[in-house]
């Protein structure tokens, strides 16, 4: 498959000069610590939606999805109706008062919310796991493109985005990611819609016998998942995507960017619309792809399907001018995503590792250190990590999320009674059992029966397992919720016109 179409390297590394070019226009104007970890909260709603739906549509998003439709069918659709959902749920009961807590990271809201050093430490933890688990499936991704279209080696494409990114954050910080974000979502909007509209024409107006049929459990809903139980499975991965959002720092981060709590409601309702455009397309590759590229099926690169239908469906320079496109918008999609999870893990390395180390509390220099070790880590674990679905993994990484911070934001915003030790012991029940089944299914032998579907889907027992253990400690330990709880709970619900403005 590596002749997959001469404009594909062309495209990509027009993609990636134009991410370094942006990204040196956003250095010059960032300025000081608040410009490189929230843009000095100074971001426009339509501006803000569009970096958010750039960093979020990920590798999964971009190949993924693709591929787990073409290969288990409708099933899959959960996955891209889960991601767009969670902002619906964002939207009503965290944006506004996560933006008004003033924090700049999730560590930051902890400690404001709970007077706890450790709670804030816990958090840190997390946020740095989350970010890694979920960045390494987009360097991977970045491997797969590359050598689909070049034939070059995997590691090749992980290195160049690897670099790009971190070069990227430690110059311009988050003032510079947002201009590239946003950029990046229209790129891969026009990257992936563009081609699809095409090829639904191609086959459309197709000749020749017709297309053979699927088999019964593609079609079928609560059939497909692999596994000996796909109903709990389907169930789990809901929980999974509707909550994990909800619990995604690099997502909660950008929220810290808008002016105040109303913007970040609106922007939350532009991105509920950019990402369900999206998601339309993703869907007619996946289904294609059973007709024009049926070899993919029996392979462990599904997710390449998104590469190599335009090619197969259309052929001739048509085709290869769509494959271009495509590849140019799949590498968009792991330079945006990878951008915005580097740039959270930073905030908080700088923030609550190096900075207290050196003093500084979060100085541009310690951002900068920061950068470049959060970069380099899951570069390291994707080169040594094997061929992994990116949907798979990003799933998980979802799940973790949706055990840990959702849980930790909704009790936090919404209930007075939560005390340090019931987030903390709900932190690290959910985080622990959660990571644990992360850990068994990548690394750990094949399981079947119950034991394989609760590792492989956790959300459905430790999202509800963190909530009970946050809710039962905090009622066993009445004395130690903060005493100033009563004016943390009108900062973070009151509109910003009846306080004292915030930072």
């Amino acid at each position: 498959m590596s002749d997959v179409s001469p404009y594909a390297v062309p495209a990509i590394v027009l993609i990636t000069v134009a991410t370094l070019a942006i990204g040196a226009f956003g250095y010059r104007i960032s300025r000081n610590t608040s410009d490189f970890l929230v843009a000095s909260r100074t971001v426009s709603p339509r501006l803000n939606a569009s970096a958010i739906s750039g960093e979020y549509l990920s590798a999964a998003s971009f190949l993924g999805v693709a591929g787990l439709i073409m290969t288990y069918g409708v099933d899959m659709l959960w996955y891209p109706v889960g991601f767009t959902a969670g902002y619906l749920a964002m939207l009503l009961y965290v944006a506004a008062p996560l933006r008004r807590s003033g924090a700049y990271t999730l560590p930051d809201f902890a400690q404001a919310r709970l007077r706890s050093t450790w709670v804030r430490a816990l958090a840190t933890g997390f946020v740095v796991l989350i970010g890694w688990l979920y960045l390494v499936p987009q360097l991977q991704g970045a491997g797969l493109t590359l050598s689909t279209v070049t034939g070059a080696p995997a590691w090749v494409g992980a290195v160049v985005v690897g670099v790009v990114v971190t070069l990227n954050v430690a110059v311009g910080g988050m003032r510079s990611i947002t201009f590239v974000q946003a950029f990046q979502y229209w790129v891969k909007l026009t990257a992936i819609a563009f081609p699809a509209m095409v090829l639904l024409l191609v086959w459309f107006h197709r000749d020749g016998a017709p297309p053979p049929p699927a088999p019964a459990e593609w079609v079928v809903p609560l059939a497909g998942l692999p596994g000996e139980h796909p109903l709990f499975a389907t169930y789990s991965l809901i929980l999974a995507t509707f909550l994990g959002t909800m619990g995604l720092p690099h997502v909660l981060v950008r929220f810290y960017t808008n002016p105040d709590g109303r913007a970040a409601r609106t922007t939350t309702l532009v991105v509920l619309g950019m990402l369900g455009v999206f998601y339309l397309f993703p869907t007619v590759y996946g289904a294609l792809g059973r007709i024009y590229v049926p070899e993919l099926l029996g392979e462990d690169n599904a997710d390449a399907v998104v590469l190599v239908l335009p090619g197969a469906a259309v052929g001739g320079l048509p085709g290869d001018l769509l494959s271009g496109l495509v590849a140019a918008g799949a590498f968009a999609a792991f330079l945006s995503t990878s951008s915005g999870l580097l740039v959270s893990v930073s905030g908080v390395l700088s923030t609550d590792v190096l900075g207290r180390w050196s003093g500084s509390h979060g100085s541009v220099r310690d951002f900068r250190r920061s950068a470049m070790v959060a970069g380099i880590v899951p570069l390291v674990l994707a080169l040594q990590a094997g061929g992994l679905s990116l949907s798979t993994v990003v799933g998980l990484a979802f799940a973790v999320a949706a055990s840990t911070f959702c849980p930790l934001l909704v009790l936090g915003i919404w209930w007075r009674r939560l005390t340090p030790v019931g987030a903390g012991a709900g932190l690290l029940v959910g985080g622990g059992l959660s990571g644990a089944a992360v850990l068994l299914t990548v690394l750990g032998p094949p399981l079947d029966g119950w034991p394989g579907a609760l590792l492989a889907q956790p959300a459905a027992w430790t999202v509800p397992a963190a909530f009970a253990v946050m809710v039962l400690v905090s009622l066993a330990t009445p004395g130690r919720v903060p005493v100033d709880v009563g004016r943390t709970m009108v900062q973070l619900h009151a509109p910003e016109r009846l306080r004292l403005p915030q930072r």
